[in-house]
């Protein structure tokens, strides 16, 4: 901003300079011969000379009717030469009009250009020089010398001013032109900038998509290659154990159980395998994934587990629906270790900004606070893994209990839609 706000200031000023050099100047010059002239009661020609003055002032709105420009061609031309004949005319009735003639340099050197700068010169130099002489009616034949002489001297000094007026004048362009340049170049390289930075920007993010879409794959290829293919070995093992058992027992009950837990676990090893994958979910897939682990759960540990839907269910972002399911997992599993409880109750609450998971429970409970200060007495991804995954998404974790009065745990996070950012 500050690039274009000095040029802008300097043309001002610059401008604000001609109007006094254009509109001031020449009345004020006019004005000062007018009033010598007429202290001059002694002229013959005041009458006259008052009437050509009446004709220069309006003549001088030429300028300000051209609007000041250079370019008006001939037609600042022929308002130049008839400046010059006017002044002439005015000298050669009153030579105290020398005083205002001296504008035909001001105007020679702002309104013609080229050659005819010099023409306007020549013109200006002759007749500033009768005034010099005091007057057409003081040169006689003798002194035309004289008067020659003194043009001459006259147009040699003008000229050399104007030579370096007009150098000075070019080289100012030239700078003037140059800045400009300078200017648009800072312009293009500002913009050139911004939208090198606005690249960067989207190629850092392409760069971190592409790292999280990486690690995806890498996890569910290995999740894939080790833990679901040791829990179908296991699986085999089992059946291959309980063909070898001999009737109903307490141990073939065992082994029956092992092989539905190893075979849940398969199902757990698969779901993750599709979750860490960079695809969204099918349509209301975290409810029935949900509903899934808490009849398995409730099969598993004879306690009854009901999930209820409130709102409307719909597609969200994977990472949504994994923490969601993960934080069911774990909640139920915490519920088996810990809470010696009859009854669960899971609610999952869609609504327009949030999703929630909200784990109820009738068992022992425990006291919070405590927890907090022993640390997670169930492993290290119990508790505290259930918030750092909810927290990751912006989301809040709440956990109200008390001893004898059962576990509720609500997990909130944004209901991002599948497919959106995050």
């Amino acid at each position: 901003m500050s690039n274009e706000v000095a040029p802008r200031a300097g043309r001002e000023r610059a401008e604000r300079r001609e109007t006094v050099v254009i509109v001031v100047l020449p009345y004020l010059l006019l004005a000062s011969s007018t009033a010598i002239t007429v202290l001059h009661t002694g002229s013959v020609h005041l009458s006259a000379a008052l009437g050509l003055t009446f004709v220069a002032a309006v003549w001088l709105l030429w300028p300000r009717l051209l609007n000041r420009s250079r370019s008006a061609g001939p037609v600042i031309g022929v308002y130049y030469a008839g400046l010059m004949v006017l002044c002439a005319c005015l000298v050669a009735l009153a030579p105290w009009y020398g005083i205002f003639a001296f504008i035909g340099y001001v105007h020679a050197f702002l309104f013609l250009t080229g050659p005819w700068r010099y023409v306007g010169v020549v013109a200006t130099s002759l007749i500033m020089t009768v005034t010099y002489l005091g007057g057409l009616s003081r040169i006689t034949p003798d002194d035309l010398g004289v008067w020659v002489a003194i043009s001459v001297v006259s147009i040699v000094l003008a000229g050399t001013f104007f030579y370096f007026a007009d150098t000075t004048e070019q080289h100012g362009h030239r700078q003037a032109r140059a800045l400009a340049d300078l200017h648009d170049a800072n312009a293009r390289l500002e913009a050139a900038l911004d939208e090198n930075a606005a690249l960067h920007a989207r190629l850092v993010t392409q760069a971190r998509e592409a790292g999280v879409l990486d690690e995806r794959q890498r996890m569910a290829r290995e999740i894939h290659d080790t833990l679901a293919q040791s829990l179908a070995g296991i699986v085999t093992q089992l059946q291959a154990a309980e063909q070898t058992m001999d009737g109903p027992s307490a141990s073939r009950r065992r082994v029956a159980k092992a092989m539905d837990l190893a075979r849940g676990g398969m199902i757990d090893a698969r779901r993750t395998v599709h979750a860490v994958e960079p695809q969204v979910l099918a349509d209301s897939r975290l409810p029935d994934a949900i509903g899934d682990v808490a009849r398995g759960w409730s099969e598993t540990n004879d306690i009854r587990a009901v999930l209820t839907v409130t709102g409307d269910p719909r597609p969200l972002h994977t990472d949504v629906e994994v923490t969601l399911l993960r934080a069911a997992q774990e909640a139920l599993a915490n519920v088996a270790k810990h809470a010696d409880a009859a009854r669960v109750g899971l609610t999952l609450s869609y609504m327009e900004d949030l999703v929630t998971l909200d784990v109820r429970d009738d068992g022992v409970g425990f006291d919070p606070r405590a927890a907090r200060v022993n640390g997670a007495a169930n492993g290290g991804f119990g508790l505290a893994g259930m918030r750092q995954r909810v927290q990751r998404l912006s989301g809040r974790l709440d956990i109200e209990s008390e001893p004898g009065a059962g576990t509720a745990i609500s997990a909130s996070v944004p209901a991002i839609p599948a497919g959106g950012g995050q």
